[in-house]
């Protein structure tokens, strides 16, 4: 067997959870750019993950606090769909990855960090995005930070809806 070590995700796994969800939270707050929220549909959300994965890691929520698949409303699950195929066409727009991760964690188990609020997520990849850093330094390296993809994935979202 061959084991993946991710000591970056210790801090996460460690760190005191906040009361609430911030899948609730977050989108109630008003404030877009500082929660990292980039773009609002009717029935589902784009959040930037504080802790990505890799450069450009969203996630993809509705705004109904749902735990489980099976009860996420039709009109909800169709347009989180839409929202993961905007965003993918916004990445290839101005990130250039060469894959992509997409993916629910559901329930505790299958490594969900917040079981009660189900989200999708979405991770860009790029060949050798994958180093040396985090297992010999203990640093993820990401080259760009969240507020500068927020404005750079904002901004290919809107050519993307308006077709532009």
């Amino acid at each position: 067997m061959k084991r993946l070590w991710a000591p970056w995700r210790l801090q996460y796994v460690t760190k005191e959870k906040p009361q609430g969800c911030i899948f609730c939270d977050k989108p109630q707050a008003g404030d877009d750019r500082a929660n990292h929220i980039v773009h609002r549909g009717r029935h589902a959300f784009v959040m930037l993950n504080t802790y990505p994965y890799n450069n450009g890691h969203v996630m993809i929520a509705p705004f109904e606090h749902v735990a489980c698949l099976e009860d996420l409303p039709p009109a909800t699950a169709h347009e989180m769909m839409d929202l993961s195929q905007q965003c993918i066409r916004a990445f290839k727009l101005s990130f250039y990855p060469e894959g992509f991760n997409l993916g629910f964690n559901l329930g505790t188990a299958a490594g969900a960090g917040i079981k009660d609020h189900l989200h999708l997520h979405l991770v860009p990849r790029w060949s050798g995005d994958t180093n040396f850093m985090p297992v010999v330094a203990d640093v993820r390296v990401i080259p760009q930070s969240l507020d500068a993809t927020l404005d750079q994935l904002t901004k290919a979202l809107a050519q993307v809806q308006t077709g532009a």
